[in-house]
């Protein structure tokens, strides 16, 4: 793996970014509610404001992973942190040290903003994941639990404004 290199993805990535977020779905067991296109990831995240920033690590032009991130702040902490919604390594490359390198470098580019921590959600069964962020040292937060509110319903919160 020490001819991998890690590099913030550009416009030109968003096909690479797709494919490797279709099968991390797909590792996941979630390939039927994964419907982003390579057009949405250039929307939001190479257009005039950018919600997210996308790494990519690769190897003679094959995609071996990607991590997607973005700031956040928390007010309790009084601080910037840092989101990663999604961290895929390729089968053949797990194990290899490459997950935690794309970690350095996410937390290399939150440096930016000065990220004071960094905050993840993984599914609960993934067993591997959960393994791999606990030996890392991140821990399950006790105090929050997620939410999520879209579609019908989120449409008819727009309205209470």
């Amino acid at each position: 793996m020490s001819g991998v290199l890690i590099r913030r993805a550009s416009a030109g990535d968003a096909e690479a970014l797709h494919a490797a977020l279709a099968r991390l779905a797909f590792h996941l067991g979630t390939a039927e509610e994964f419907h982003a296109r390579a057009a949405d990831y250039l929307r939001h995240g190479f257009g005039a404001r950018p919600l997210f920033r996308a790494l990519i690590a690769s190897d003679g032009g094959e995609t071996l992973g990607v991590a997607v991130f973005f700031p956040e702040f928390s007010t309790m902490r009084g601080r910037p942190g840092v989101y990663l919604q999604d961290l895929w390594v390729a089968e053949g490359a797990r194990g290899s040290g490459l997950g935690r390198r794309l970690l350095g470098a996410v937390l290399h580019e939150a440096a930016e903003w000065e990220a004071a921590y960094m905050k993840l959600a993984t599914h609960i069964e993934n067993p591997e994941a959960i393994r791999f962020y606990r030996g890392l040292g991140f821990r399950t937060d006790e105090g929050e639990r997620v939410f999520v509110i879209e579609g019908a319903v989120l449409d008819r919160l727009k309205g209470e404004r």
